[in-house]
């Protein structure tokens, strides 16, 4: 994969970078917030190569490319504005897209994505540590020992500080100003004083009347997010009401008078409350109806991700390892992992399609490491009964290791290299649920089976495809020919969308190219796709960039899933009231399913064309 090539294609593709107003990345996928969705070319990006899936969840516009993404990501040229840069009207929010639940979770994951590596690494480490305890291998007093444990405590002790900065630039505020909150929360006298009350020896403070009391914060979760989040509003009203003059100096002075001591009084003491009833919630769910819990969790989990759900589990499954020194959810989460894990397995065992088994031996490899886009989208969604599989074997597994207690010790990525973690007297129970759920998982996917895609292709299809060696594409409208390559669009220039030509109209009608069915009509009504009764799949783009028109000047005379003959009126346009809008009327012409074609030849021998001449010739052996 040309990692530059994919990643510059999917920027234009978004609408640029003047429409990305923020992204970033998690294991698999890009993450766009982008200003207009609609901008976005979802069919073209799915395309490229190394895409895996696109979607649209909790607002978000996601590139599902799996474990080349932080590679894609490294090549997005996005430049966004420091804090330090933005004015007042860039930091007052556009409505958000997606409802309340799905913005949470949006937000959650935003927040928590550029710190998995951390916290995963350092948990993986916390898991040696216990492994090597466990065994007797060395002392823990040995220098070594007492190395590492600063190595893996050192992220999940100060985790106030990593939130802080990366809910900063999710909520758009001041990312210094936010680290100091983190550094109230985190001051010495307010920890050694927790400490102190936790052996009996000392009290909080009392300002105006008002009890400060003192906290254990370190490795909290919800209390500095919550912070952050009433700072970002805060901060941008007391900026608006400073003058120019003293603002740079007074606003940081007034904001931090202002949110630390309402941080240590009020919200740290609510968002540490709040953490310690959901790690005592999660506990009581697992004692009182541990089978249930786990069966459900294990199955769902999948289904989470696909909505980007899981995130919300986050917080919580760490904020139960800082408050009770160990979590019920990841070992599930392991076992939905291993679920979709061992479904593409048995696929790349059973399938015969080449590209399918080669695609379910990597992603297999992935989804055992803790990565399972891959094998959901690529493999086990893609054939459905897998799937079904997978989220079965998941839900017995979950259900055995949390009737049994499995714990894990610190918060790691699901995968095979998290064992270290679950260490203790019920791993056995977690490797007997391991082995549960991969046996019924590869037993339903070669029970149940799966329709293979070389042998999706019945008889007359076969017999048709042997015998259709050219078809063609009429021009759809009258005018001058363009090729290709001259129009002034990389995204059809370069033929990324696939081979075609372009015309100039004379006339302000587009009308079926062939005898088929409209796929696709925009509803600014400046683009048709239609499919031939033979397959082939072409776009009619009406002018470069008309999409910003939103319709005006354009009138559909069909509708998505309606049934043509060659020569059916599609579409009317003004085209002097497009030209005067400023808008190039070129139209190309692309047959967006090129790569199942053996040949598709443009014919450029006249500079004129007239409707329902042919323009395209489209080769299948």
């Amino acid at each position: 994969m040309d990692h530059k090539k994919v990643a510059t294609t999917i920027l234009e593709h978004v609408g640029g970078k003047q429409n990305v107003e923020h992204v970033t990345h998690c294991y698999t996928r890009l993450r766009f917030n982008l200003h207009d969705n609609e901008k976005a070319k979802k069919t073209a990006i799915e395309k490229l190569p190394g895409v895996i899936r696109v979607q649209e969840q909790s607002g978000q516009f996601q590139v599902v490319i799996g474990n080349e993404v932080s590679k894609v990501f490294k090549e997005l040229k996005v430049e966004e504005k420091s804090n330090a840069q933005k004015t007042e009207g860039s930091n007052k929010k556009k409505q958000k897209k997606g409802n309340p639940i799905g913005r949470f979770f949006e937000v959650i994951a935003a927040i928590f994505t550029p710190v998995i590596p951390a916290i995963a690494g350092a948990g993986l480490i916390k898991g040696i540590l216990g492994l090597i305890t466990t065994f007797g291998w060395a002392a823990p007093d040995q220098d070594a020992m007492i190395l590492l444990n600063v190595v893996a405590d050192t992220v999940f002790y100060f985790l106030p500080f990593f939130l802080a900065v990366s809910a900063a630039r999710k909520f758009n505020t001041n990312e210094f100003i936010a680290l100091a909150l983190a550094g109230g929360l985190m001051y010495p006298t307010i920890l050694q004083g927790a400490q102190a009350i936790a052996e009996g020896g000392a009290e909080g403070l009392n300002i105006l009347g008002l009890p400060l009391p003192f906290i254990q914060y370190s490795s909290t979760v919800i209390p500095i997010i919550i912070s952050v989040w009433i700072l970002s509003y805060v901060s941008r009203w007391v900026d608006a009401v400073m003058p120019n003059a003293v603002r740079i100096i007074f606003t940081p002075t007034i904001v931090l008078l202002i949110m630390i001591p309402l941080q240590l009084i009020v919200v740290g003491p609510l968002g540490s409350y709040l953490g310690l009833g959901l790690a005592d919630g999660v506990t009581w769910l697992f004692e009182q109806a541990g089978i249930l819990a786990g069966g459900l969790l294990g199955a769902a989990r999948p289904l989470m991700v696909i909505v980007g759900m899981h995130y919300g589990l986050m917080p919580i499954a760490i904020q139960n390892i800082a408050v009770l020194g160990f979590d019920y959810l990841l070992p599930v989460f392991f076992m939905a992992n291993m679920g979709q894990a061992a479904a593409a397995l048995a696929v790349w065992i059973k399938t015969k399609n080449k590209p399918l088994k080669t695609i379910a031996a990597s992603s297999t490899v992935s989804a055992f490491l803790g990565i399972t886009e891959p094998a959901m989208y690529g493999v086990n969604l893609r054939l459905k009964k897998p799937f079904i599989a997978a989220l079965i074997g998941a839900g017995v597994g979950g259900a055995f290791i949390t009737g049994f207690g499995v714990t894990a010790s610190a918060f790691v990525l699901p995968g095979l290299t998290a064992l270290p973690v679950f260490t203790g007297p019920q791993f056995i129970f977690l490797i007997l649920g391991f082995v549960i759920n991969i046996a019924i998982t590869m037993g339903l996917t070669f029970f149940l089976g799966f329709k293979d895609p070389e042998d999706s292709t019945d008889e007359e299809e076969n017999k048709e495809e042997q015998t259709t060696d050219q078809m063609i594409v009429a021009s759809p409208l009258s005018g001058k020919i363009i090729p290709l390559q001259e129009v002034q669009d990389p995204t059809f220039s370069e033929e990324i969308m696939g081979k075609g030509i372009a015309v100039v109209p004379v006339e302000e009608e587009v009308r079926a190219p062939f005898d088929g069915t409209i796929v696709t009509f925009f509803k600014t009504s400046h683009a048709i796709g239609i499919r031939s009764d033979e397959g082939i799949e072409v776009l009619i783009h009406v002018g470069l960039d008309t999409v910003n028109l939103d319709g005006t000047h354009f009138d559909a005379k069909a509708e998505q899933g309606q049934r043509v003959k060659k020569g059916d009126l599609l579409l009317a346009f003004d085209r002097k009231a497009i030209e005067e809008a400023g808008y190039s009327l070129v139209t190309p012409i692309i047959v967006t399913n090129t790569n199942e074609y053996d040949e598709v030849i443009a014919h450029t021998e006249t500079e004129d064309v007239q409707f329902g001449a042919n323009l395209i010739e489209v080769k299948k052996s």
